[in-house]
């Protein structure tokens, strides 16, 4: 069995390509997000909106501006759903057979924190019985209709503190009686999983290694070249049992090949693999088809969300600092990394005053021994002004920590393009 070959120049433009982020962009439409999530699997979703919220941000880096009602649309379409992914992510329902199989697993553990849950459903079976009957008759609802229904509170915990009903929710979910179908605001809307996807409702389950076995062919088409360590970390995370005998399997049926990534010091460490359907794009690279891209990203993206790997592949430290101290944060509170081909070449910290249309730029810092030069600006210019217009910006306005060549270029183009 041929084992391919990269060099680390090579392995971060595959990464990037087959992320979406390298080329012509994906088309601008519900058929475009349909096609981008069949090739990044999943949207990790969550509520921050600093700049804009990461589900819409990572689509933005792609496809450029859109309609955010999209997702709406596709959601009530039954399009995509939400599921276990990169955290809570909203992945295609057509894939819902990757994570139906461990659904219901988490809520069958053992353990202290498992067996108080259960005893704690079985304490309010009221509550439990009341929910799924008004979802069947009136559903989606959100958690906060059934907060007058009286149940046993749940236990005093610091990661916890809201209503029973919220709680119990959770734990339907986990055993697949119910699922989130929407959201208004921050809230989700809540269904009965039978009712929303009914022509699962009677499917048997996938066995445990035809699921592994997809999902890591997934993971890996995803990242390009990558470790099982790496895959277990991406699309269905922690969810990839028995995982290095699946990958010799598809090995040895010549589906994946081995492969190994050279730098100037020799052979990276540990076993790689590529997909066989990912090496004519690697080929295409070679052959000097690289379309190189500049973007802003958000901090959930898919390409850095393993920080480990980020740093292996682009020499990248990057961790977000929302939970970090303000005194404490060595670069800021929101922070979108700058790609720039196939190298991350700055960071900036910023925030839009929704009530003013302010975009704030407080700081921008250029990677240490980054080749920066007139173009790259421009380029990074250029993708903060569509950024500013994507989410809604009248105004952009410069903070102190930003170096006087980014300055010059930022306040040149894009407030003039506003």
């Amino acid at each position: 069995m041929n084992t391919v070959t990269l060099t680390p120049t090579e392995a971060r433009r595959l990464a990037v390509s087959v992320q979406c982020l390298a080329g012509p962009r994906p088309q601008a439409g519900k058929a475009g997000i349909i096609d981008l999530l069949r090739r990044i699997n999943c949207l990790q979703i969550d509520p921050i909106r600093a700049v804009e919220r990461t589900q819409l941000l990572v689509l933005w880096s792609r496809i450029g501006a859109f309609d955010p009602s999209w997702l709406d649309d596709l959601q009530r379409e039954r399009v995509i759903i939400e599921g276990d992914a990169h955290q809570a992510s909203y992945v295609l329902t057509e894939d819902y057979h990757l994570f139906r199989r461990w659904i219901g697993s988490l809520f069958k553990r053992t353990g202290d924190g498992m067996e108080r849950a259960r005893a704690w459903m079985e304490a309010n079976e009221t509550l439990r019985a009341a929910i799924v009957e008004r979802l069947g008759q009136e559903g989606p609802l959100t958690a906060t209709v059934f907060n007058d229904l009286e149940a046993v509170p749940w236990y005093p915990s610091r990661w916890f503190s809201g209503k029973p009903a919220s709680m119990m929710m959770s734990l339907l979910s986990w055993q697949g009686v119910v699922m989130p179908v929407g959201r208004k605001g921050n809230q989700r809307l809540w269904q009965l999983r039978d009712v929303w996807l009914p022509e699962w409702a009677e499917q048997p389950l996938p066995q445990e290694e035809e699921v592994v076995g997809l999902a890591c062919q997934r993971s890996l088409k995803a990242l390009g070249v990558a470790g099982p360590r790496q895959i277990s970390r991406h699309f269905i995370r922690g969810k990839y049992p028995n995982l290095a005998r699946r990958l010799a399997e598809l090995a040895a049926e010549g589906t994946v090949l081995p492969a190994q990534i050279v730098g100037e010091e020799g052979p990276w460490d540990g076993e790689w693999y590529i997909h066989r359907e990912t090496v004519p794009l690697l080929e295409s690279v070679r052959d000097g088809a690289w379309a190189p891209r500049t973007v802003f990203l958000s901090p959930f993206d898919n390409l850095i969300c393993d920080r480990e790997r980020t740093e292996q592949f682009f020499d990248f430290y990057y961790r977000i600092e929302i939970y970090v101290p303000k005194a404490k944060r060595e670069y800021g509170y929101y922070v979108l990394p700058l790609l720039h081909g196939d190298r991350f070449i700055g960071r900036m910290d910023s925030q839009i005053e929704r009530k003013t249309g302010i975009y704030r730029i407080h700081a921008f810092y250029e990677e240490e021994g980054a080749r920066v030069d007139a173009p790259a600006r421009a380029a990074a210019a250029g993708s903060l002004l569509e950024l500013a217009r994507f989410i809604g910006a009248k105004r952009v306005e410069l903070g102190e920590r930003i170096p006087a060549p980014w300055r010059d270029v930022l306040e040149k183009e894009v407030n003039q393009g506003l």
